[in-house]
């Protein structure tokens, strides 16, 4: 499947910027599930500094904000050509060996909540049917509800609000994979919905690693592995190291965020309708 995408955000600051740096993980990169076709990113209001991999191996772009700026206008664009492989990323890469992703982050940390979720979960005959058990369980006491967390949300208070968006669903999973003892990671990218081009947020979903398959996907807010209507933009141990965008500013007043994404198919997908947040 070829989809097109085109994600714009804008700031914009009460007032002018004094100094401010961003880094942006806004580009996929090609692997076993996707080969990317083209993609560029514009910036209004910084200019590019510098363009590396980092230690997960996400393509990060860094810029500085201008100075006296009232706005900065990121915008990613390209083509990327997905295959369906059920969820199944089977080789690792970047520079964190696969046992730091069983380390746990202030997100993260399971308290009494993803205990005892992990000790409800019923009996499965292989891991990855326990895990698409934990993924529906989590999916059953964690509604999906949008503007009830935000991005300092713990998988904790997630689990105990019983509602949230697919960064918390994700955040819960990768909790409680890690207190079962396996090595999991937060994941970011795109989703093509099934009626609508347009959306509002990127996508997240987590991934575990099982000995003898790799990297598997499991999207809880939808309930699926990741298929062709996925794209992955950057991975980490939670959403802080793969946010498309993070970064400071100096300066006073306030600042307002605004967001335009557009995921589409070179063709009619026929797939059902599924929820990105």
């Amino acid at each position: 499947m070829r989809l097109v995408i085109s994600h714009s955000t804008t700031y914009t600051y009460s007032t002018p910027v004094r100094h401010g740096l961003q880094e942006l993980r806004l580009r996929p990169v090609s692997g076993p599930c996707q080969s990317v076709l083209a993609w560029d990113t514009e910036i209004v209001g910084a200019t590019h500094q510098l363009l590396f991999d980092d230690e997960y191996g996400n393509r990060v772009e860094l810029i500085r904000l201008t100075a006296g700026a009232t706005e900065t206008v990121v915008t990613a664009r390209g083509e990327v050509e997905t295959e369906d492989v059920g969820g199944v990323i089977s080789s690792h890469s970047g520079h964190a060996p696969i046992w730091l992703f069983q380390r746990s982050t202030p997100r993260t940390a399971a308290g009494t909540g993803i205990r005892e979720l992990c000790r409800d979960l019923a009996e499965a005959d292989d891991e990855v049917t326990l895990l698409h058990g934990l993924s529906a369980a989590i999916g059953e006491r964690v509604d999906y509800v949008p503007g009830q967390s935000d991005v300092e949300t713990t998988a904790e208070d997630a689990l105990v609000a019983g509602a949230g968006v697919c960064q918390d669903h994700a955040h819960v999973f990768i909790a409680a994979a890690r207190h079962l003892g396996y090595p999991a990671r937060y994941v970011s990218g795109y989703l093509l919905l099934g009626s609508s081009e347009q959306q509002d947020a990127s996508h997240a979903w987590a991934e575990v690693w099982l000995e003898g398959l790799g990297w598997v996907g499991f999207d809880v807010s939808n309930g699926i592995s990741p298929d062709g209507r996925y794209v992955r933009i950057a991975t980490g141990l939670d959403y802080r190291a793969a946010a498309p965008i993070k970064g400071l500013r100096y300066g006073s007043g306030e600042e307002a965020l605004h967001v335009e994404l557009e995921v589409r198919a070179e063709w009619e997908s026929g797939q059902q309708q599924q929820r990105s947040r």
